[in-house]
């Protein structure tokens, strides 16, 4: 049996060379922001003179970028995990039960989505200072939660079918509780969904700033923190902290790519080979 010989047809090169260029558009600044994180001397500008640890170094040397560094991802920890629980009671209360105005929630759960973060930080601003609410990180976990569970609950709710309410309604007829149902029959089910979703709310979480600069104070996040490295000009200390912050995110989508369609890959395959 002759191998069969692969084509090429133009439409293919061209449909190949605008991916290369979109993906290169993405990416160079990136690498370059990469790239020059290695740069030996102070200046990050051509010519390259590295490799060098030396800005990492002083990345993790730098006592207020550790602490921004932490605060960060206190904030985007607690602030994905309340967005998580209130999207996901939000979104099973709606999506179960028959509710008075139920449209009207909806179109009030998922509107922030279409509202620019400046207007949502600003609303916040006046509403800390009428309330007389210190800034803090209190408040930019309170920001990050306004943004953070409308994207939950859509994508919460979007999952919750009627073949899992069979389920749960089959539950319930065995003698299983309330929370019971909830628990150890809904969470499950839904578990790949909620693992998106917290993810993706950690990841808003850590790259967010509009909101974290106006609604705090002494206590920063670590996108504030480079902001406030950046008013003093470009260095390679900047970039290896772009880089880290990069890096993080990379991590996240990439776990969260494993977790889910490496899940949905292997069913598949093994629903092929039966």
């Amino acid at each position: 049996m002759t191998p069969r010989t692969v084509r090429l047809r133009p439409a293919d090169l061209l449909a190949a060379a605008y991916a290369a260029l979109l993906y290169g558009f993405i990416f160079l600044p990136v690498a370059v922001l990469v790239l020059f994180s290695f740069q030996e001397s102070r200046i990050p500008v051509p010519p390259f003179d590295g490799p060098s640890l030396r800005w990492y170094e002083a990345m993790f040397a730098d006592r207020r970028m550790m602490e921004a560094l932490v605060n960060s991802i206190l904030v985007a920890l607690v602030s994905s995990s309340v967005s998580l629980a209130l999207g996901f009671l939000a979104a099973y209360g709606l999506a179960r039960h028959r509710l008075p105005g139920a449209g009207a929630l909806k179109l009030i759960l998922t509107a922030p989505l279409t509202v620019s973060y400046l207007i949502i930080a600003m609303g916040l601003l006046i509403t800390f200072n009428t309330l007389g609410v210190s800034r803090s990180l209190l408040t930019i976990g309170i920001g990050h939660v306004v943004i953070n569970l409308p994207l939950c609950f859509a994508i919460l709710y979007s999952q919750m079918g009627g073949h899992q309410a069979q389920i749960e309604r089959a539950a319930r007829d065995l003698g299983a509780s309330e929370a019971q149902v909830i628990l150890l029959v809904a969470v499950p089910m839904l578990w790949p969904a909620l693992f998106a979703a917290f993810f993706l709310a950690f990841t808003f979480s850590w790259d967010e700033f509009i909101i974290a600069l106006l609604v705090s104070r002494f206590d920063v996040t670590l996108p504030v923190e480079i902001w406030n490295m950046l008013r003093s000009g470009l260095n390679p200390q900047t970039n290896a902290v772009g880089s880290f912050v990069f890096l993080i995110s990379f991590l996240f989508v990439i776990a969260l790519d494993l977790a889910l369609f490496g899940r949905r890959r292997a069913r598949s395959r093994r629903g092929a080979a039966a």
